[in-house]
């Protein structure tokens, strides 16, 4: 680097009257020849076409992972955390299906008509399709020369293949990790999964990702890759392999808010976080009732986190093998990326692949039986159960906010986002404190891959896109600058604007925080501060009316 600068301005001064100048300028390019053979380039110099790995959990809590205070053995992902970035305020949409389509195009899901926009109506699951326009990463990276390739759960309109990845693996069923009737291979069914076959999700979407990087060595390792790893765990049904809940039988026979606590304790340990804790809300249940499906689950069930020690035997011994599940599936997940990560590796492509993990939302507080219904006869977490995790344990999971998925309070959108690049973050083990969300994803990946921003698709404007490139935040803990930062589902709603949010349960008013020194949201400031909660309404609302008005903008 330095030795080609330099010998410009040699060049320059030989044809010039001073002599004296040309030989100092000589000396300089001597001196910065041996500087530039004693200090390698900077990380981000070494970078050439990048390959990107995109790896997305599903209803993983806060504090799941061992890297962000879980006792859960999770040491691939801790790997990656120390030897890469953790970020501490990073947020979701609160819910898998909008989180993915943001994911994917950039666009807020509301802009992008893939959740409900705000007194209009609107789709979730897969309702509702995309405008034109509003293109998935495949398309914005293939004019850079990338091939995309899709493992595991989808939950965007339209299909893998279609969305403009070259090969993929669909699973559409989750509610079945053993046995899923729904799934396909390149946007073509494949036959229902036998009971008692051996196949597991998690493997098997692990398993596809790996027979996808190896064909990639073998048939097209000039191309770089982009990857979109997608799992369907922990998400409910609570369905691990017996292996693996055996390693957490016995750990979870204790009070929930002590393992709460011990977490809380790790987090500030770890130096992520130095808030207070949240205070249990001991009346809030799931988010949706299914009273008649407590009744098939029997009576260890309980639908709120009531204190520990007012359950009954039956009750512990229910909760504490569900949650034991639930950290076998997330110990499996970690297991699988270690596989996944063992083949860069074996490809040499591990250094210049940038690794990306978040989670879709929070952990779930949701009980409901739905597949082939629960069979309380059969091992708990066995392909015949059907066990979802519930707000117990879920307050613990999203240590140490309020609340659960679906809700847009800070347990329901805060992620663990980890970036490991060792070719372009020349960071190692470094916390990242600034505010960004899944809407940055997209213009990060795109500036890394040096792809160009889309303006136009099939003669169709490209609008602007909200989201900002974490690249900056790679090199330093900068703000990210964003205008503000914008929530809405299922009628719970928020705005982020620095260090202040708003935000409001459905039908109920608004709350402010200073997200700065009470991230718990335990002190609601609405009343202290009638102006800013005016303010950061009328910035809600504008957007809202923004969103609505760019998702209908092709239908009228």
């Amino acid at each position: 680097m330095f030795k080609k600068r330099f010998a410009r301005y040699v060049k320059s001064f030989s044809n010039g009257p001073c002599r004296a100048l040309r030989i100092s300028a000589m000396t300089l390019v001597a001196v910065f020849c041996l500087i530039d053979k004693c200090i390698p380039p900077l990380a981000a110099e070494q970078t050439s076409r990048p390959n990107v790995l995109l790896i997305m959990a599903d209803d993983l809590g806060y504090s799941d992972l061992g890297c962000y205070g879980s006792e859960i053995q999770t040491p691939h992902l801790d790997s990656l955390a120390n030897n890469g970035l953790r970020f501490t305020q990073f947020y979701n949409t609160a819910r898998c299906w909008p989180t993915r389509a943001v994911l994917m195009t950039g666009y807020y899901a509301q802009q992008v008509r893939r959740d409900a926009l705000p007194g209009a109506g609107g789709g979730g699951g897969n309702r509702n399709k995309r405008p034109v326009w509003a293109r998935l990463l495949p398309d914005i990276l293939r004019p850079a020369g990338y091939r995309s390739y899709h493992s595991g759960k989808w939950h965007i309109d339209g299909l893998p293949l279609q969305g403009g990845f070259d090969r993929s693996y669909l699973l559409l069923d989750q509610g079945r990790f053993f046995n899923p009737t729904k799934h396909s291979i390149d946007d073509q069914p494949l036959p229902a999964v036998e009971k008692n076959s051996g196949y597991y999700a998690t493997v098997e979407i692990a398993d596809h990702a790996i027979r996808c990087l190896q064909e990639h060595q073998t048939n097209h390792s000039d191309a770089p890759f982009f990857h979109y790893l997608a799992f369907t765990a922990p998400h409910f049904p609570l369905h691990a392999l017996p292996e693996d809940i055996a390693k957490y039988t016995n750990r979870y026979r204790q009070d929930w808010e002590a393992v709460r606590n011990a977490r809380w304790q790790k987090q500030k340990q770890l130096g992520l976080l130095s808030d207070d804790l949240s205070a249990v809300e001991r009346t809030l249940g799931p988010p949706y009732r299914f009273p008649d499906q407590l009744k098939i689950l029997g009576p260890g069930e309980v639908n709120r986190p009531v204190p520990w020690n007012t359950l009954t035997d039956e009750q512990m011994t229910f909760q504490a093998a569900k949650m034991a599940i639930h950290a076998a599936m997330i110990d499996r997940v970690d297991q699988e990326i270690g596989r996944v990560l063992n083949q860069l590796r074996i490809m040499d492509a591990f250094d210049n692949t940038l690794i990306i993990f978040l989670s879709d939302n929070g952990a779930s507080a949701e009980i409901m039986v739905r597949s082939d219904g629960h069979d309380p006869t059969v091992s708990p977490g066995s392909e015949a159960s059907y066990l979802c995790l519930g707000p117990g344990w879920s307050t613990t999971c999203n240590t140490p906010f309020r609340r659960h998925k679906t809700w847009v309070h800070e347990g329901g959108i805060s992620t663990p986002l980890i970036c490991h690049w060792p070719a372009g973050i020349a960071a190692s083990g470094e916390i990242r404190r600034t505010a960004g969300h899944v809407i940055d994803i997209v213009p990060t990946i795109r500036e890394v891959c040096g792809a160009m921003q889309l303006t136009e698709w099939e003669e169709i404007a490209v609008p602007a896109a909200p989201g900002k490139s974490l690249l900056p935040i790679f090199k330093d803990d900068i703000s990210l600058d964003h205008d503000h930062l914008w929530w809405f589902h299922d009628g719970h709603k928020a705005v982020r604007v620095g260090d202040w949010k708003l935000v409001a349960v459905k039908g109920e008013p608004w709350e402010l925080y200073d997200i700065k020194a009470d991230r718990a949201e335990q002190h609601n400031l609405a009343a202290e501060y009638p102006e800013k909660v005016e303010t950061l309404g009328a910035r809600w609302a504008q957007s809202a009316t923004d969103f609505t008005k760019l998702a209908k903008s092709d239908l009228e």
